[in-house]
């Protein structure tokens, strides 16, 4: 996808107003450019700056009405594929000031620390490459709850999952339930980390319609079977059916307090798992509610460590689905499906780090979740590029790039052009990502943070060349 072709899924918003259309595709061709910089660093002149600021200033102009045009382009983008993933998860924007606060920002962790949750769903192919956001959530805190523990679990058990916050899990279901209508002949499977452990998500995605929608689940929680029986110990009293060996990377924990598994130091190793299945019949939960289906049956695939290294958690992945596994393949796949799932942090990263959504300088709330939703489509184009020349190595680089992006690097770089046409994609992209510091190495894809810095560094470099290079129109005698 050319950054012309962004600014077209940026431009089509039911904004009510073509002027909005045009400034949405004028932005997206500058801002789609030099994700890293500043709003008033990449558009440089005072009018567009302003026209930029008034754009998520104006009351047409929402989150939702952004990004659908975008999400329907993602939904053709699913209809050529078998296979999809529809990656759900949060995170958090720290929008906390030194001084004057984002207006509408609520409390994080803490009252000092404001900002908001960003909850996108986001699709995948069975390779990681990125088709695009399918659907978005955003919201705040009104307080943070000073009670004690037990009188917070009372009120949360009094409380219905409407409004929770987890009902956010249950509303990226229904959205991977939209994409499946709109994409009948390709099967979407959302995913879920342990956090959308919920006994409401499984009965909302069992008691849809759509045939080609599945649900996966990593386990984060003790359930209790039909059989009287906590859900792990009754796949644990299933044969092995396999063993894989994992690499466990190195963790260092944020904080020296937390005492979660999943959040405390860990040294990297090789881990040999142990793979079981079953399907098994799941009770409500004591103090669910009563209009929930009694009991449901779901497959589980887990995959456990059993001879951990002294004093190391044990790597252990339950996981929940309606996928089948009544073959070797099938139960291959829900594991693959779910290591798919880690593209989306990697999203959030580039959404972060490599547009800087956080650093973003707006007085209000609306008008920052106006520009998430903007730059939350650069950011999947980045990750798009990125994988698609993993994907499709030997794809014309110019479905990506114009003759002048290509060829400047080339230039630069000091690179052979070809002897007619032009190179293929994976060459480029690796081109590019040289200039965002990625050590060109066969075996070594470029990420994402590379990436997007040789991307900047190359748009540069083409306007450099479309005004000075061959063929350039004179403008000097």
């Amino acid at each position: 996808m050319k950054v012309a072709e962004l600014a077209e899924e940026l431009s089509a918003g039911s904004f009510g107003d073509g002027r909005l259309n045009t400034r949405a595709s004028k932005m997206a061709n500058i801002l789609g450019q030099f994700p890293n910089l500043s709003i008033p660093a990449a558009l440089r002149s005072k009018a567009e700056i302003e026209g930029a600021y008034r754009f998520f200033n104006n009351e047409r102009v929402t989150p939702d009405r952004i990004l659908q045009p975008h999400i329907e382009a993602t939904y053709k983008r699913i209809a050529a594929v078998d296979y999809v993933v529809l990656a759900q998860d949060t995170t958090e924007l720290d929008l906390t000031r030194p001084m004057q606060q984002v207006a509408g920002a609520g409390p994080m962790d803490c009252e000092t620390r404001r900002g908001a949750f960003f909850h996108p769903t986001i699709a995948f192919t069975s390779t990681g490459l990125s088709l695009g956001i399918v659907g978005q959530k955003s919201w705040t805190r009104q307080e943070i709850s000073q009670a004690s523990k037990g009188d917070k679990l009372t009120k949360r058990r009094q409380t219905p999952i409407e409004e929770k916050e987890s009902y956010r899990w249950i509303e990226g279901v229904r959205c991977a339930e939209r994409t499946a209508a709109a994409c009948p002949n390709t099967t979407c499977v959302c995913v879920g980390d342990s956090e959308s452990d919920i006994y409401e998500v499984f009965a909302t995605a069992l008691a849809s319609e759509q045939k080609n929608l599945h649900l996966l689940v990593r386990a984060g929680q003790n359930r209790n079977t039909t059989e009287d029986q906590d859900w792990m110990d009754q796949v644990r009293q299933t044969p092995k059916i396999g063993e894989r060996i994992v690499t466990v990377r190195v963790r260092i924990a944020k904080t020296t307090v937390s005492k979660s598994a999943r959040s405390c130091s860990r040294e990297a190793r090789t881990a040999e798992l142990e793979i079981r299945k079953a399907t098994i019949e799941l009770r409500r939960p004591i103090h669910g509610n009563k209009t929930l289906p009694a009991s449901i049956r779901v497959n589980v695939v887990l995959c456990e460590e059993i001879k951990p290294p002294q004093g190391a958690d044990p790597i252990r992945w339950m996981l929940v689905t309606t996928l089948p596994i009544a073959t070797e393949a099938g139960i291959e796949r829900v594991i693959s499906t779910y290591c798919l799932r880690w593209q989306i942090e990697v999203y959030f990263r580039t959404l972060k780090s490599g547009c800087k959504i956080e650093h973003r300088r707006f007085e209000t709330l609306d008008r920052v979740l106006n520009c998430l939703a903007f730059y939350s489509v650069i950011a999947w184009r980045v990750m798009y590029v990125c994988h698609l020349g993993r994907d499709c190595p030997e794809l014309e680089c110019e479905v990506l790039f114009e003759p002048s992006e290509w060829k400047s690097v080339y230039s630069v770089l000091k690179l052979e052009f070809p002897a007619q046409g032009c190179p293929p994609l994976k060459d480029v992209v690796r081109a590019i990502a040289r200039l965002g510091g990625y050590i060109n190495h066969p075996e070594h894809h470029p990420g994402t943070q590379t990436l997007w810095i040789g991307l900047q560094r190359t748009y540069d470099l083409s306007n450099a060349w479309e005004t000075f290079g061959p063929g350039a129109q004179k403008i000097f005698s």
